[in-house]
């Protein structure tokens, strides 16, 4: 059991990072149970049940087949591969929209030996621009629209920008890749039962109610918790506890500094402008990516829009600046073991060029 959790705690670098950070932290401030926002726990938990749930009765998956027996050429192809992602990631997370789909491209690839390394790009860029739009898209928007209390036309009214930007920029992207016709021969999956597919779609509408601040979100868990007994209970073993630990641990460690006169002075000097913490979030993004650097930055400055933009936007960038991005890098390499050089080559050229559209033009529109 050492073994294993040693192994984990190895693989999962920020789940380690959030742990030691918690830990060290500690020995200098005795930690408290009100630095730990069980309410967004309950919701990241309520959320990931659900979405496992659509992924096992394959709801998504169908769905993509569907529209891709429809096209007729490869850029077709590329365009609802990446706009599905796109679309998806705003209710089902930018992890699982690509945990979802990109196996679907590599599977395109195979069959009809195109090449889909670019794809694979796009569908990583749609998950984690699509996925700034809601607070259920990115576990790090979830945080902040429950840390600072966001109205969800407030949190609509910042992002939008960032989405329609993003709908152009992919619409440009998808538009280089070739227009060589095609026939995909693809079967339809077999979808769970229908009364499971109503059930679960009651409950995903009763957890946004509890995500909007319609309901109490632990009353929504209890129900989560019934239905799920009732229903299938192999779904608690689907859940990312690693990820909810995570947060506990940023929680304490965040708590934990936050006593410390000297730390808190000097963070809340370097976020003490819109300006200041919009580019702190983007560069703290770029190195221990977007989550982490929202958790570590939100307790020292009240300008949540910028630090929301920043952390979304700084999301594009490099490898690590959104785990969601190594998903998508290591089932790619998982299939084309030999192309790690080229797509490493090709993620950074396009996430770069996505961050020097964003960077000043959302900061222009939504920060001057």
């Amino acid at each position: 059991m050492l073994y294993k959790l040693f192994h984990h705690l190895k693989k999962d670098s920020v789940l380690t990072l959030s742990l030691l950070l918690a830990l060290v932290s500690s020995c200098f401030s005795i930690p408290k149970w009100s630095y730990i926002d069980f309410k967004v726990l309950l919701l990241l938990f309520n959320l990931m049940i659900v979405v496992a749930a659509f992924k096992e009765l394959k709801v998504l998956d169908y769905l993509a087949i569907y529209l891709l027996k429809q096209c007729s050429s490869y850029q077709k192809v590329a365009f609802v591969l990446t706009f599905i992602t796109f679309i998806s990631a705003m209710f089902v997370t930018n992890d699982v929209a690509l945990i979802t789909f990109v196996p679907l491209t590599l599977i395109i690839s195979k069959k009809v030996q195109l090449p889909v390394l670019k794809t694979v790009i796009f569908q990583t860029l749609a998950a984690n621009l699509g996925s700034c739009l809601t607070p259920m898209g990115n576990p790090q928007n979830l945080f902040l629209y429950s840390y600072y209390n966001l109205s969800i036309g407030t949190f609509f009214a910042i992002m939008l920008p960032v989405v329609l930007l993003a709908i152009i920029f992919l619409i440009g992207l998808t538009l280089t890749e070739p227009k060589k016709t095609l026939s995909l021969e693809l079967e339809l999956p077999t979808v769970g039962k229908v009364s499971h597919i109503i059930g679960f779609s009651i409950l995903f509408f009763i957890i946004l109610l509890s995500v909007f601040h319609v309901l109490d979100s632990t009353l929504a868990f209890l129900i989560v918790l019934a239905f799920v007994l009732l229903l299938n209970r192999k779904l608690f073993k689907q859940v990312d506890y690693s990820l909810l630990i995570t947060f506990i641990g940023f929680f304490i460690f965040v708590g934990n500094v936050s006593t410390f006169p000297t730390i808190r002075a000097s963070m809340q000097s370097i976020l003490s402008s819109e300006s200041s913490t919009y580019f702190t979030a983007l560069i703290s993004s770029q190195f221990i990516s977007n989550v982490p650097a929202t958790m570590l930055l939100s307790g020292f400055t009240s300008y949540y829009e910028p630090l929301l933009l920043g952390v979304n936007i700084g999301g594009l960038g490099t490898l690590l600046a959104s785990l969601a991005s190594v998903i998508s890098y290591k089932l790619y390499i998982g299939t084309y073991e030999n192309e790690k050089g080229t797509y490493l080559k090709q993620f950074t050229f396009y996430n770069v060029s996505g961050l020097l559209l964003f960077v000043p033009l959302i900061y222009i529109i939504s920060i001057l």
